[in-house]
């Protein structure tokens, strides 16, 4: 069986049924300024249309979305039949939103009544440390919204139709086949086998990706990998626009949150690093039924709620600068490329700028005809640059704290944050940017913050140990470190096994070597190309971040404290 594209093309399904539909792009959507000439598909070509997206979550569709409004004839499959839920914590940040918007999918009564999220409180042990308000970036709005993936993976995926993809449900891809002028896509169905050739294939089948995987030759590495469970709660107390971060010594580098979804109802969950030293319990599920119990943070909001439903979880794959991003003929975007922030679990912000930044360059390259790696690497290099930093301050963080034995020590941090944090307004603004991922960490982690951060620490380690510390008062005055309990209970005295301490170590001296890599190469390539940006920049993008947010305005720009109030009334 066939269906009509909104190009009109017919896209043949082998040994399948579509169920996907065309429709009109939407009015604000307006073409590429470039000519745009999509090979013609089908028998005359050979191939089953331009573009194959595998997986329809914020990046496939996205991307589907970006390459059908361009005039390729694109084709999306999932496993599943949606609507479909996810787990995830749901928040979704300002950059995120404004490639929402670019996407036509923010104007509905529907997305307006999604839960806006202005502050975020972080707690240490049950001690609030302070509450941070999302700064206001440029033309960003100056909060997230909570949107549970049950609605948002289906609006991109409207957006997706109605800019002419054809999206067939419940069709899982199992292997794929390259050869020098087509990628053939395999799969299954309650129908029987399918396959789809095409010109380029896409993969955004989550971090578990199949195209990631025939594409690498791999799995991901265990260091990449993190775990999340989640569950949601009815009846929750507390501010609706407040989220919140829990840290517990007993179970840290796991973290908690609680991200309030409006009517009364919180996405609450627990993420944990898959390797640390020593290892900790698995058991996430577990570990969030007791944090929630123990945390005087939860048990404040949580302690006249119930569950609604069951406690799932999933794993995530975290950046990796090594691992290749494209290949002949075939591009990974969100998750499924990796693309999640490893300190903070951040991934529907990237996934959503990746689907754009492939769409590019996918769009110029089916242009031409040429989709060789060579030619789909400026997409990497793009990744590379507006991601690369970022990810690298976050890759050494997450290293660090990988040694639970050194918990206390850093667990102190945030408590040294928060107090600057307190009396200096441009100093917690600018932290703001950094936590939210609304600026490159590289242009706000200067000298400037790091001496107040430094001179921050200095008063703290005068006054003695923070209320929340675990450690106990030495001979020197000092917190001793302190045996950490586990997640089943038992303890461990402090040191680490020599070969244990030399794995930790000899990370550490890796990620520092790469984020030192990736601030230099950054600064290199400002200074040579910043001119050249600025007298070439298209109409229309010369505003963006270089975080790639379709947004108004100039990277972290502080906006009039009039701009801020009003953004409070706006998600009101």
């Amino acid at each position: 069986m066939s269906t009509a594209s909104a190009a009109g093309n017919v896209v043949p399904v082998h040994g399948g049924f579509a169920d996907g539909s065309g429709g009109m792009r939407p009015a604000r959507w307006r073409p590429a300024a470039r000519a745009v000439q999509p090979m013609a598909t089908g028998a005359a070509s050979g191939h089953d249309c331009d573009a194959v997206v595998v997986g329809g979550g914020p990046a496939g569709a996205a991307a589907a979305a970006r390459l059908a409004t361009e005039g390729f004839t694109t084709v999306l499959v999932d496993r599943a039949i949606f609507p479909r839920d996810k787990v995830c914590g749901d928040f979704v940040g300002p950059a995120a939103l404004s490639e929402l918007a670019d996407l036509g999918v923010t104007g509905t009564e529907a997305f307006s009544a999604t839960n806006a999220i202005g502050d975020c409180a972080l707690h240490v042990d049950g001690d609030q440390l302070g509450v941070l308000a999302i700064p206001q970036v440029g033309g960003l709005p100056a909060y997230g919204r909570v949107i549970p993936r049950l609605q948002l993976d289906a609006w991109i995926l409207d957006a997706a139709q109605r800019a002419g993809a054809t999206v067939l449900h419940g069709r899982k891809a199992t292997t794929i086949e390259q050869a020098p002028d087509a990628v053939t896509v395999h799969g299954h169905s309650a129908a029987g086998p399918w396959h789809l050739r095409t010109r380029l294939l896409v993969g955004a089948d989550g971090s578990n990706s199949i195209i990631a995987r025939a594409l690498r030759g791999t799995v991901p590495p265990r260091q990449d990998r993190i775990l999340a469970v989640r569950a949601y709660f009815d009846d929750v107390g507390g501010p609706a626009d407040q989220a919140d971060i829990c840290l517990r010594s007993d179970s840290f580098p796991g973290y908690s949150w609680l991200f309030p979804a409006g009517g009364g109802q919180a996405n609450v969950g627990v993420g944990m690093l898959v390797s640390t030293y020593p290892q900790t319990s698995r058991n996430l599920r577990e570990l969030l039924l007791r944090l929630i119990a123990a945390d005087a943070a939860m048990r404040h909001r949580l302690g006249g709620a119930r569950m609604d439903g069951k406690v799932l979880g999933c794993p995530l794959t975290t950046y990796n600068p090594r691992l290749p991003l494209v290949g002949d003929r075939v591009m990974l975007v969100g998750d499924a490329a990796g693309l999640i922030n490893p300190l903070n679990g951040e991934g529907i912000q990237y996934a959503l700028h990746s689907a754009r930044w492939a769409a590019d360059v996918a769009s110029g390259s089916l242009s031409s005809d040429r989709l060789d790696t060579a030619s789909l690497h400026r997409y990497q290099q793009h990744v590379q640059h507006s991601l690369g930093q970022d990810m690298a301050f976050s890759r050494l963080v997450v290293q660090l704290i990988r040694n639970r034995h050194l918990n206390p020590v850093w667990l102190r941090a945030p408590g040294i944050i928060a107090s600057r944090a307190k009396t200096d307004p441009d100093y917690a603004y600018r932290v703001g940017c950094v936590v939210t991922g609304l600026v490159p960490a590289d242009r706000r982690l200067g000298l400037g913050l790091a001496a107040k951060t430094a001179g921050q620490a200095m008063i703290s380690i005068r006054s003695g140990a923070p209320k929340h510390s675990p450690g106990h008062s030495g001979p020197s005055g000092r917190p001793a470190p302190a045996p950490f309990r586990n997640n089943v209970g038992g303890t461990a005295e402090p040191g680490l096994p020599s070969r244990e301490f030399g794995d930790w170590a000899a990370g550490v001296g890796r990620a520092v070597t790469e984020l030192i890599f990736q601030l230099t190469h950054a600064k290199f390539t400002r200074s040579r190309n910043e001119g050249h940006w600025a007298g070439s920049a298209p109409a229309g993008r010369q505003n963006q971040s270089r975080h790639g947010s379709p947004s108004q305005g100039g990277p972290c720009q502080r906006s009039p404290a009039g701009n801020r109030q009003a953004s409070r009334k706006d998600r009101a």
